[in-house]
């Protein structure tokens, strides 16, 4: 079975019902289980593979998602792109709880390492990671934000930490000198989709401001304003599925071309 189009459900996207004839699947990859079953179902004619990225029940903390086997197994399927959706908080007063962003740029400020390519008998990779997100991904989600009148910003710069905490005031100052939104997911993903030659584009959702700018933000707070986020994310993703061209011009299909070690 192959699937083209891969969509991860991050912390308030939990629904996959816009996908018909789902069938769920369990799969097992080289690194163990991904994060949730596989949802398969099909939109407008085409097969979307759905994961949730925490787990169905939200129980695994970012820290301790096996992204490796989320993406893995989403390779095995024949994904070629990806949309992935994340909470994150706001580096920018003009960035605000409830706008879209569709990130251009990373940094990551985690302290773990995310590669397939730990060396020894495998052949190793150094990737190149600019531009860090699908161009041709990024374009579309954009373009359909612009469309549908949501407030979202068509760039950005997402700063990635390893949480499962959040930044210090004097943390999240020194990150605002070099990013637009933080979160905890996104990079990780961005760069295990490039080892594997897959397209990906986050739709980033911003639930908070960070701590540089106002007080802290307890959770429930975040949940209330990631609960309107979802109507938006769902129209997006409802609206660029059908739109994604079929044929790939992006630099993320030939990734591993002059990269070997």
């Amino acid at each position: 079975m192959k699937v083209e189009i891969g969509i991860i459900g991050g912390t308030g996207v939990y629904s996959q019902d816009m996908l018909k004839g789902q069938k769920e699947i369990e799969m097992e990859t080289p690194y163990g289980k991904p994060s949730s079953p596989i949802v398969i179902g099909s939109y407008r004619g085409k097969k979307i593979a759905f994961l949730f990225r925490h787990g169905k029940d939200h129980s695994i903390p970012p820290h301790m998602i096996n992204f490796r086997a989320n993406i893995w197994a989403f390779k095995e399927l024949g994904v070629r792109r990806i949309l992935a959706t994340c909470a994150c908080g706001s580096l920018r007063e003009n960035y605000r709880p409830g706008d879209i962003v569709i990130p251009d740029q990373f940094m990551d400020s985690g302290k773990d390492i995310h590669t397939f390519y730990d060396g020894g008998k495998e052949r190793f990779y150094h990737v190149c990671f600019e531009p860090p997100f699908c161009p041709e991904l990024r374009s579309v989600l954009a373009d359909s934000a612009k469309r549908l009148g949501i407030r979202h910003h068509a760039k950005g710069t997402y700063m990635r930490i390893s949480g499962p905490r959040f930044s210090t005031v004097s943390e999240s100052k020194m990150f605002s000198n070099f990013a637009d939104i933080i979160g905890m997911t996104g990079v990780p993903e961005a760069i295990l989709c490039r080892e594997k030659e897959m397209c990906l584009g986050i739709i980033a959702t911003i639930t908070d401001f960070d701590v540089c700018i106002g007080k802290p933000t307890p959770f429930e707070e975040m949940k209330i304003v990631m609960s309107k986020n979802l109507d938006n994310t769902k129209r997006i993703l409802q609206d660029v599925l059908g739109k994604i061209p079929e044929k790939r011009k992006c630099i993320c299909k030939d990734a591993l071309k002059g990269a070997g070690a």
